[in-house]
């Protein structure tokens, strides 16, 4: 039997007593609370890091809804001050947040079936509705594939999300021939807006196993989004070259690009509460010219910029920056987190080119991307550091 060692108190350590020489016995770390912290137990350590992760994810979390809360809110002010109809805004921040905390809850649970489940039911929607659109004829290249479009992007991005979080190779190859195949079937249904941009997703995602910071990707991914919004905004001011306007004007035709007009001209004589949700149609000329009409200009930021001002515009870009910052911070594997940031940015350029946000199915699916993509699993071990 080892002797004891005598410490420099003169009492035996509790460490030589269980046969470990001098070492502190860890078993009983749990029974010092602090003080097992300060002498440097290795399992208090783990815990103190997750429960720091667990108080900046709640933070971001009540961040997303006072976002979401002020979007609904300012719908009402405008909507108060013009006799706007906001009910289309408030069913719209309605679905993502419900979207959200779904697809929170389900993807602790179910990480890989509850995305692949998701991606399944978006493209039966998009195949059982193909004329997903409240647009007309004259919006047939982004517009019959504006929820069309989206639902294929959101599809996608589902299918390579359960993709990336599946362990086992089997059911992984089986979900990136399910991501494919839905590339191949916007094809099929002529929606080459969705072709592109469901192949888009599955290119970064398929990339992104190769990243090794996400901050930088995500970065990439919101300048991307701007880029497409700010030629939507310089198409409708004309300060574009008169090449690549005739271009983008052929491409996305007279009638939208003339509703975007009608759009940045009533911002800019409405900058503060502009002239009320859901009011456009009713005073856009080019809207009025067509029959029948939804009434929409066809790019999200310019209808915030016309029906709420500034402020709308702001509150439209600001959930989108949290759910980038979300997918920072997500505890989920940087594959996970890009494949669903390429989806959400897909459908970001989509909305500022069409009408893609005007479907609750499209807003609600958004939502349950970004909760599946962010939500915490139970499990901690081999949680990965976010860089």
């Amino acid at each position: 039997m080892p002797k004891p060692v005598i410490s420099r108190y003169g009492v035996p350590s509790l460490g030589s007593a269980a046969g470990l020489g001098a070492v502190p016995c860890r078993g009983l770390a749990w029974a010092f609370g602090d003080e097992g912290r300060r002498v440097g137990s290795t399992e208090m350590r783990p815990a103190a890091g997750a429960d720091a992760a667990d108080l900046r994810g709640n933070v971001s979390d009540g961040t997303g809804m006072i976002l979401l809360g002020a979007c609904a809110g300012w719908a009402l002010l405008t909507a108060a001050a013009h006799d706007g109809r906001p009910e289309g805004m408030l069913l719209a921040v309605l679905a993502v947040t419900a979207g959200h905390a779904v697809g929170r809850v389900s993807g602790a649970l179910l990480p890989v079936a509850a995305p692949c489940a998701g991606a399944v039911a978006a493209l039966v929607l998009a195949v059982a509705l193909p004329g997903l659109s409240s647009g007309p004829w004259y919006a047939a290249p982004l517009g019959h594939t504006g929820g069309t479009a989206a639902l294929l992007t959101l599809a996608t991005g589902c299918a390579c999300c359960a993709a990336r979080a599946a362990p086992v190779p089997a059911p992984r190859l089986g979900l990136w021939a399910l991501a494919a195949g839905i590339v191949l079937t916007g094809a099929v249904l002529g929606s080459v807006a969705g072709c592109a941009a469901s192949a888009a997703v599955l290119l970064c995602s398929l990339a992104a196993g190769s990243v090794a910071r996400r901050g930088l990707a995500l970065l990439g991914l919101a300048v991307a989004a701007a880029l497409v919004a700010g030629t939507t905004w310089a198409l409708a001011a004309g300060v574009l070259p008169d090449g690549l306007a005739g271009v983008l004007e052929g491409r996305l035709t007279v009638h939208r690009v003339g509703l975007w007009q009608d759009a940045l001209r009533m911002a800019g004589r409405n900058r503060g509460l502009g002239v009320g949700p859901d009011r456009f149609g009713e005073l856009s000329p080019t809207a009025s010219q067509i029959t029948p009409s939804d009434g929409k200009p066809h790019s999200a930021p310019l209808q915030l910029a016309a029906e709420q001002g500034v402020v709308g515009v702001v509150l439209l870009a600001a959930p989108f920056c949290w759910v980038l910052h979300a997918l920072w911070r997500t505890p989920r594997s940087t594959p996970v987190a890009l494949s669903a940031g390429a989806a959400l940015t897909a459908l970001a350029a989509l909305a500022s080119v069409g009408n893609a946000l005007s479907f609750t199915p499209v807003t609600a699916g958004a939502g349950l991307l970004a909760g599946w993509a962010t939500a915490r699993p139970w499990a901690r071990d081999g949680a990965e550091t976010q860089l």
